[in-house]
């Protein structure tokens, strides 16, 4: 169960894992000429604008969900199917670059406090809420990354098919989402969602001791 010192974590880095994950989206599109997520008042870092109730929820309580997707309209891009697939995928690496940025953070302060044989206590907390934003964000961008529309990564998989495919497979995008409800119900979408952090959690956190080794 989530205890209160739980909530005060979770809930501020799960309004920033999908607050900045689909401003990515909405500046990325608008950068190539789309007006609609600023027309929609999308390109803000205000979370009540990204915000969905039931996919916010399921971040909190299971590590992975979803925001309010920004609408976007690719008749504005000069490539569809290539724009389409780098603006999802500007989502997932935003969320990977925030936990980048994190476990970056931590380790110069890290490196300091060491050096400095202060700030050790102050250190330890930290490193609590660094692993969880880590965790968050990680579970968010393998989540979004899966090959399945209407995720991100549906966008950027579907980007090396021929125009007849892509355009069948976008037609069943609505149905999409039951296949995403049978992964979760039977446990593989944990599975696979597991491997994806765990194997960008390691790399990331392979990077801090490296970096800590150096300096010290």
């Amino acid at each position: 169960m989530f205890n209160i010192s739980s909530i005060l974590i979770n809930v501020p880095i799960t309004l920033i894992a999908l607050t900045f994950h689909e401003f990515a989206h909405g500046w990325v599109s608008s950068k190539l000429g789309d007006p609609t997520p600023r027309n929609e008042g999308r390109l803000t870092l205000n979370p009540l604008a990204h915000l969905d109730p039931i996919g916010t929820l399921l971040m909190i309580l299971t590590g992975f969900g979803w925001a309010r997707p920004v609408g976007v309209n690719p008749m504005y891009y000069r490539d569809r199917k290539k724009g389409m697939a780098i603006v999802g995928a500007a989502g997932p690496l935003m969320n990977f670059l925030l936990a980048f940025g994190a476990v970056l953070i931590y380790g110069i302060y890290a490196v300091v406090c060491m050096k400095l044989g202060t700030g050790l206590g102050a250190l330890s907390y930290m490193k609590l809420f660094v692993q969880v934003f880590v965790f968050r964000n990680l579970c968010f961008m393998v989540f979004n990354l899966i090959p399945i529309p209407p995720l991100d990564g549906s966008r950027i998989f579907t980007m090396f098919f021929s125009d007849r495919i892509y355009y069948t497979l976008m037609q069943y995008e609505r149905y999409s989402m039951l296949l995403i409800m049978v992964l979760s119900l039977t446990g593989a979408l944990n599975s696979i969602i597991g491997t994806g952090v765990n194997f960008f959690a390691n790399m990331l956190f392979n990077v801090l001791n490296n970096l800590i080794g150096i300096f010290m």
